[in-house]
């Protein structure tokens, strides 16, 4: 698969389309104009500041699909428009047959996400969805030490998404509704790493809290989390701490944020257990028992920026020589575990997130 994905490279650049330039889609702009396999075909977008923007790059620019299939059609779409628009401009691809790359999250409900999964499926429609962190080298060398038996069985895991959200970030109005706290906006992110590197999820509890600024949406959550191997989980995230423990602060990915050298997720074995994103092993040389020494191995890594990596597989998903690090339905099905995680904190219950 290596080899082919290299082969690929050979080709012309695939052209792309980004459809919404806000923050997101900025940062896939350029990531398109940086890569070598790819080219910026038009950025499709009603708002003067995205003309201002396509003009200032020499690109073509469009106010809506339908205008830019007229002009020409792309190799593949990039859809970085709000949440609520995901599954109508995806649902647009799949029609036109144009594979897409969606931004996370994959619909603002479960119901919408599978309309476009089946729906792409249907058509045979290459779908994406845009859990970057997947990507990174960080996480790939993460899976492969558990793939590779070195934990042994995993038992348990543990993840922290603490970060302070300042009283400016809530001026927007939205930001105080349900729907905008932190376990859809950001802990999505976190539970797919911790489905990508532990497996299914299987059943969710959870207890949410307002109680600090008695917005509309939480502000904190701490969860449960059974994966069909068994292993357990224990997840908790809030927007109010002041505090290095997350994705953003600890895997230096973003330079937008600080780095520290903290960890958000460990996750332990019978073997050994991992710190991530360090990559710390721990172990016991002899045996394992805590009665015997145990030992740190920092386990070696590269860094390259996951946007461009994500880049790079849509582009040889298009040319037919990769499959999708994260599929359309992986999207789904980590949709519906945060979705089970809100059902859970609202009913007290425990609930079966049900994914395929």
């Amino acid at each position: 698969m290596a080899e082919a994905a290299q082969a690929g490279m050979g080709g012309p650049p695939v052209r792309l389309a980004v459809l919404g330039a806000g923050l997101i889609g900025k940062r896939h702009i350029e990531q398109v104009l940086a890569r070598p396999e790819s080219e910026l075909a038009a950025i499709v977008d009603p708002s003067p500041a995205a003309e201002a923007l396509a003009a200032e790059l020499g690109v073509p620019w469009h106010q809506s699909f339908a205008a830019m299939l007229r002009a020409g059609r792309p190799d593949g779409v990039i859809i970085a428009t709000p949440n609520q628009m995901h599954v109508g401009n995806g649902l647009e691809s799949v029609a036109a047959g144009i594979p897409a790359l969606v931004e996370k999250p994959l619909a603002d409900d479960v119901g919408g996400a599978t309309r476009l999964v089946e729906a792409a499926e249907e058509a045979g429609v290459p779908l994406l969805v845009g859990h970057h962190r997947r990507h990174n080298p960080l996480i790939r060398e993460a899976r492969r030490v558990i793939e590779s038996g070195r934990l042994g069985q995993i038992v348990s895991v543990q993840g922290t998404c603490w970060f302070c959200k300042p009283e400016e970030y809530f001026e927007a109005p939205w930001r105080r509704e349900k729907g905008a706290g932190p376990v859809f906006l950001n802990l999505i992110h976190d539970v797919d790493l911790l489905r990508h590197l532990c497996g299914e999820v299987v059943e969710v509890q959870a207890l949410e809290s307002n109680a600090l600024r008695g917005n509309a949406v939480e502000e904190t959550s701490v969860i449960l989390l059974r994966f069909a191997s068994g292993t357990l989980g224990t997840v908790n995230v809030s927007d109010a701490i002041a505090a290095p423990w997350s994705w953003e602060f600890t895997s230096g990915e973003n330079p937008a944020y600080s780095h520290t050298q903290e960890t958000c997720y460990t996750i332990g074995g019978t073997r050994g257990s991992l710190t991530v994103p360090q990559l710390d092993l721990w172990h016991h040389p002899t045996r394992p028992s805590w009665w015997e020494p145990i030992a740190r191995e920092r386990l070696p890594t590269s860094v390259e920026d996951p946007l461009g990596l994500q880049i790079r597989n849509l582009c040889n998903v298009i040319r037919g020589v990769e499959a999708p690090v994260v599929s359309g339905r992986e999207g789904l099905n980590t949709l519906k575990v945060v979705a089970a995680v809100k059902q859970a904190a609202a009913t007290g219950r425990r609930v079966e997130p049900a994914c395929a």
